[in-house]
């Protein structure tokens, strides 16, 4: 990016120095950078603490099937001529509320995401103009965001936090154990279809920073990272959501330095940060502990969700 903008006159700007205020300084300077950073920091938040209830109820795969379906939304619209991050959202909360009605019976879930991919390719085809804004979709197109989508974003964030902090206590307990949540008269099946709602709200922000093929890196790893270090629900949603803008935050400066897309950066630190957290593996017990009342405690070894401990 500093190159891009040096070629367009920029000669002051110069690459990092140890003067990190000066730095901090030098890029919010830029009305596209402070647009980025408010976007990111929303759409980072939202991904933070909805990532970590995915991991919780192992619905990666569902995060990665919208986003996918995702994709074939933007190309419609860009073929329609509409924004291409309007067509994400309207097609990922269809495909949310179909996965949500459907749970367990959905089959050739597969085909689902090879046909969705399929269709945007075809989308973009048919259309004789740049399809520019619907490839920035794959790998996201953070520097290019309006002033008036950052708003929609923030809004957006907004909404889903409200609504996941209404609904916190019984997603949390049916994440845990679905059959007892359902037996103490939780309406399970409501709250998964909200709970997909809003997944899919995430990832339509997501999108912006990451891209539909990379969300994983965005959406998942901070919540798994935070799932493995802490047991408590509220200690581990607010290391995930402190992950994610971390990375978010990190990348958009490396990237704004580097001539490296952010997606790369993004992707890149959450494996870092993944694989440090395994590596330091019983090490990271000792927060678990420190941030786990004394009590019962089982084996997660072999457990593929983040142990929680929940009080109803």
């Amino acid at each position: 990016m500093t190159g891009v903008l040096a070629s367009q006159g920029y000669e002051f700007l110069s690459g990092p120095s140890w003067n990190l205020l000066a730095d901090v300084q030098n890029m919010l300077s830029f009305a596209f950078m402070r647009n980025a950073f408010a976007a990111g920091t929303a759409s980072a938040v939202v991904a933070g603490l909805i990532g970590y209830f995915v991991v919780l109820r192992a619905s990666s795969f569902a995060a990665h099937a919208i986003s996918h379906i995702g994709f074939a939304g933007a190309a419609g619209a860009v073929l329609l001529g509409v924004n291409p991050v309007l067509g994400v959202g309207v097609l990922s909360l269809a495909a949310s509320v179909g996965m949500g009605v459907l749970g367990r019976r959905l089959r050739g879930r597969d085909l689902v995401m090879a046909f969705s991919l399929g269709l945007g390719y075809l989308f973009i085809s048919l259309y004789t103009g740049n399809a520019t804004n619907a490839y920035a979709v794959l790998f996201g197109q953070i520097f290019g965001i309006t002033t008036g989508a950052v708003e929609i974003t923030v809004l957006t964030s907004v909404v889903v936090l409200a609504l996941l902090a209404a609904i916190y206590r019984p997603l949390l307990f049916a994440s845990l154990d679905e059959e007892v949540a359902e037996a103490r008269g939780i309406r399970v099946g409501a709250i998964g279809l909200g709970f997909m709602m809003l997944l899919a709200l995430a990832v339509t922000e997501a999108v912006q920073v990451s891209g539909v093929l990379l969300i994983f890196a965005l959406l998942v790893a901070p919540g798994a990272i935070a799932g493995r270090v802490f047991r408590r629900p509220a200690a581990a949603l607010a290391l995930s959501a402190a992950l994610a803008v971390f990375i978010t935050w990190a990348s958009l400066a490396l990237a704004f330095y580097t001539p490296y897309p952010v997606s790369f950066y993004v992707t890149s630190l959450a494996f870092a940060a993944y694989l440090g957290v395994r590596a330091a593996g019983p090490g990271a017990g000792i927060w678990r502990r420190l941030a786990t009342s004394p009590g019962p405690r089982r084996d997660t070894a072999s457990d593929p969700r983040p142990a929680a401990t929940v009080r109803l």
